[in-house]
Order: C-alpha cells, then structure tokens, then sequence
C-alpha cells in the first residue's frame, strides 16, 4: 500500500496539511524511507545537504514530510523547523552501536522544546535488515524511550530499503496525528 492509500484514513477535512518532520542523525535511512514512502526509485540516495520535503495530495488531504539533513553542521538547524509540526519521526540506524548515545541525546534534547511538546513521536528502528541490527525493543530501551511522559510515541521496527514496517508505521502515525 502506497502512501495515497494511507492519506486516505487521515481526517476528512478538505482544507486539513499534516506537516511530519523526519529527523534522525546522518545515514539513518531518512531519505530512503521519505522516496519509499513517495514511492520513488532509492537507488540514487545521497547524504542530504539541507532538507528534502515532499507533498502528496489525494482526496482533500495533504502531507508535507520534510527530511532534514541529519549531518552535526545540520542539527542546530533543525529547531528551525519545529513550528507547526504534526507528527515528529526520528530514524536510528540499528547497526551503529557507536552513536546510539549521541541520537538519544539529540532526540532528547529536541523533544524538551515547547513547539514539540504534546507532539506524537515514532521511531523507525531502521536497517533491521542487517545481521548486526539492534531490534526494536533493544533501541527503545537502550534510549529510554519509557521516560517519555505525558507523549504519545511509538517504535516500529523497519527496513527502509525494502520498505517493510513502514506501512505500519505510517498507519500509526496516521491513527495519532496531532489533532
């Protein structure tokens, strides 16, 4: 199922934008997950300089997901574009045991802004694909995901090059989005 066919279950209101943010430090898998989820060709992926946004409309509704590039340079950035987010995504590449800390600390660090404050959070647990790849539960712990209070936020284990559990994903997003 593309990403139409999961706009459609959004709010039924003509005039209604969802803006996600899609976040994560560099080489998580953002842009791979952005053209998959647009259902473009990933095998021209690059590192992103600035930010990608795509917009899809279909049936009144229409999602803006802006990818920002996840380079340090980059992050100071970011709290640019925290103003009117509905839904906020952050990919952690499973395989990179090194800088799991340090994507903890900047998801952490973002989250304590007042513009995210109330806003849903899922992780994309990215690259499970791979034999080294942490699961799911073993990232949502390693980064303490249950001190998150009163913030509704979601794991979902996925591989963005094959595009498997982005669809679940994005169903859950699309089931809280900000109202």
């Amino acid at each position: 199922m593309g990403l139409l066919s999961l706009l459609r279950k959004l709010r039924p209101n003509p005039d209604k934008e969802a803006r996600i943010l899609l976040l994560g430090l560099d080489n998580a898998g953002k842009t791979t997950i952005l053209k998959q989820l647009a259902s473009e060709d990933i095998t021209t992926v690059t590192p992103t300089a600035g930010f990608n946004i795509k917009s899809v409309s279909a049936d009144g509704f229409k999602l803006n997901v802006w990818d920002i590039g996840g380079q340090w340079k980059i992050r100071p950035y970011w709290k640019n574009y925290f103003a009117n987010t509905d839904v906020l995504i952050y990919v952690i590449d499973c395989t990179d045991r090194t800088r799991l800390t340090e994507a903890g600390s900047e998801l952490f660090e973002m989250l304590m802004d007042n513009r995210l404050k109330q806003i849903p959070l899922l992780v994309f647990a990215n690259k499970q694909d791979l034999p080294s790849a942490m699961t799911a539960s073993e990232v949502a712990e390693a980064l303490g995901l249950v001190r998150l209070e009163d913030r509704t936020w979601e794991i979902k284990a996925c591989t963005a090059v094959d595009g498997s559990g982005l669809k679940e994903g994005m169903d859950w997003v699309c089931k809280n989005m900000k109202k």
